[in-house]
């Protein structure tokens, strides 16, 4: 049965590149058949991605058949994959992020979690002597994945290991760094095809605080000002996509990538309480601006609190 390859939910760049990535090596480097699919669909960033480098959109997938053979990327937290993820038959986890627990496998499984910026940045180093057979447009990907997940090397999240492998992906492509971000993050910042809905969960993860379900939102951008323009219909929103999701609040920062800053919305008392306790901010109207908040994983979520 052909190994199916996924990252988590609202897939964003990393969540699509790296299932090509590693179903590529599966395929022609270990000889076992895989696909990498898809659990939504791809932001602009990742389409983008797709098109620039002239690969097949993975499929979409929601959910597992019983005993379905697959690999997880860039996530290991169940609420990040699909509802049959237990009856399926994990094979191997590769990540960047925090250990979460719950995950359920038939056997013992080879995970590989490491504290880089990028999935991508750990998949090259597994494939290591066999990187030279990796495709241009393969590596394409990979090289979207971490500047991508850096956001050019500007988050706090870049070590200088994602940063060698970025500039040799770059350096091998024939491809100039500061032009291929300006790119990828114009084709991240035009979202004016997008409902409100949408937007909310384009880069959206689950996270619970002292018993408090939040739906975590990032856009990053280096245009604030069009989404920023739909502050009252995004705020609006948010509660049926709360209602929805089956969470008590969404939280949505919008990342400035130029000024290294996040904008939060501020539609209630809730998400003042956690300005306030999270971040030390003291907002005065519905939205607060946050210097040098880069990053959900190492900045946002680790902090916050209710």
């Amino acid at each position: 049965m052909t190994t199916l390859v996924f990252g988590h939910k609202s897939p964003d760049t990393d969540s699509t590149g790296s299932p090509i990535l590693w179903a590529w090596y599966l395929n022609e480097v270990k000889g076992i058949e895989a696909k990498p699919v898809l659990l939504g669909e791809p932001n602009t960033e990742a389409a983008f991605m797709l098109t620039r480098w002239g690969l097949d959109k993975p499929a979409i997938i929601s959910d597992l058949d019983e005993g379905q053979p697959c690999v997880v990327v860039d996530t290991n937290n169940p609420a990040e994959l699909p509802a049959g993820i237990n009856g399926a038959d994990v094979l191997e986890i590769i990540d960047h992020h925090k250990l979460t627990g719950g995950l359920e496998t038939k056997t013992p499984i080879t995970i590989t979690i490491r504290p880089l910026a990028c999935t991508a940045t750990i998949m090259i180093d597994m494939i290591g002597n066999d990187y030279n057979k990796i495709p241009d447009p393969v590596k394409g990907a990979a090289l979207t994945c971490i500047l991508s997940d850096t956001l050019e090397f500007r988050s706090p999240t870049t070590t200088d290991h994602d940063r060698e492998v970025a500039e040799k992906l770059a350096s091998d492509l024939g491809i100039s760094i500061p032009d291929y971000a300006a790119e990828m993050f114009a084709a991240k910042s035009d979202v004016s095809s997008f409902s409100d809905a949408e937007l909310i969960r384009m880069d959206s993860k689950e996270y619970a605080v002292s018993g408090t379900k939040f739906r975590v939102s990032v856009l990053e951008t280096t245009a604030p000002a069009t989404v920023l323009d739909r502050k009252a219909s995004l705020m609006d929103s948010m509660t049926q996509v709360a209602k929805e999701d089956g969470v008590d609040q969404v939280l949505l920062f919008v990342i400035d990538i130029l000024n290294e800053e996040a904008t939060l919305l501020v539609p209630n008392d809730l998400v003042k309480t956690v300005a306030e306790k999270s971040f030390g901010a003291h907002p005065e109207g519905d939205m607060v601006v946050l210097p040098g908040i880069m990053s959900r994983k190492k900045q946002i979520i680790p902090h916050l609190a209710v």
